[in-house]
């Protein structure tokens, strides 16, 4: 999912680098060979090349839309969890933008896919869409507030670990690629900062929960991970419920 905002764009202009605190290095270890195969998909292989197809595109952007409402409630739920305004403040502007991004994805590529607000409100999500939502907001809901921010995490830390590595490769996006602004989101410096606000949260908290707390946490990282190559996967196969 993708959870950028021309508002990001704004905060930073200098190149920023990826800073992964211990906890989240280990969650991230602990997954790593998911984390490898959700970030070199074939869908977001051919979304690099520009060889992806627009109806894989468009059902990808119609799926996400309807994601980042469940990715804007479980910010607002974590935001209850915290008891420091600034904690508060934080994820509320974390729902805020994942909102005012689903409503941008409807003007910009809608018009160009050809759907509307109407349309994705009236989709169907997906099997592996409706997985990935009950999962973050059950985490949030209903576990350990470290367990809550490490489901959470995984989402804006493969599409900055993704963006990072594609200008590496690439060195800048051709103008005329076909999904040039959508590519250039993804190494935003301005996302990748919130990418490592939201890391240092998760240390933060992490250190204040015991090693039990701590395992179930990489547990639900692990799980979101597997949900983030799903997500690849459904719009790859363009999935649908089997009855």
């Amino acid at each position: 999912m993708d959870v950028m905002s021309p508002e990001l764009n704004e905060a930073a202009a200098e190149p920023v680098q990826l800073e992964v605190p211990a906890f989240a290095e280990r969650c991230q270890q602990a997954c790593l060979q998911t984390w490898e195969a959700a970030v070199n998909h074939p869908f977001v292989r051919s979304l690099k090349d520009g060889s992806l197809d627009a109806e894989r595109f468009r059902f990808y952007q119609m799926q996400d839309a309807r994601y980042l409402e469940a990715y804007a409630d479980t910010c607002s739920i974590l935001s209850t969890r915290f008891t420091a305004p600034e904690d508060k403040l934080w994820f509320i502007d974390g729902a805020r933008l994942a909102i005012v991004v689903e409503q941008e994805l409807h003007a910009g590529y809608g018009k160009q896919l050809g759907y509307t607000p109407q349309d994705v409100a009236a989709l169907v999500c997906s099997p592996n869409n409706t997985g990935y939502q009950h999962h973050m907001l059950q985490a949030a809901s209903h576990r350990s507030l470290v367990e809550g921010l490490a489901a959470l995490t995984p989402c804006p830390w493969l599409y900055s670990d993704i963006g990072s590595r594609m200008m590496e490769e690439m060195g800048q996006i051709p103008e005329d690629h076909p999904y040039a602004a959508w590519l250039t989101m993804y190494a935003d410096p301005s996302f990748i900062t919130y990418t490592n606000e939201l890391m240092l949260i998760l240390e933060r908290v992490a250190s204040e929960h015991g090693a039990a707390f701590q395992e179930a946490a990489i547990e639900a990282f692990g799980q979101s991970v597997r949900y983030e190559w799903m997500f690849w996967e459904q719009a790859w196969t363009q999935q649908t419920w089997p009855v």
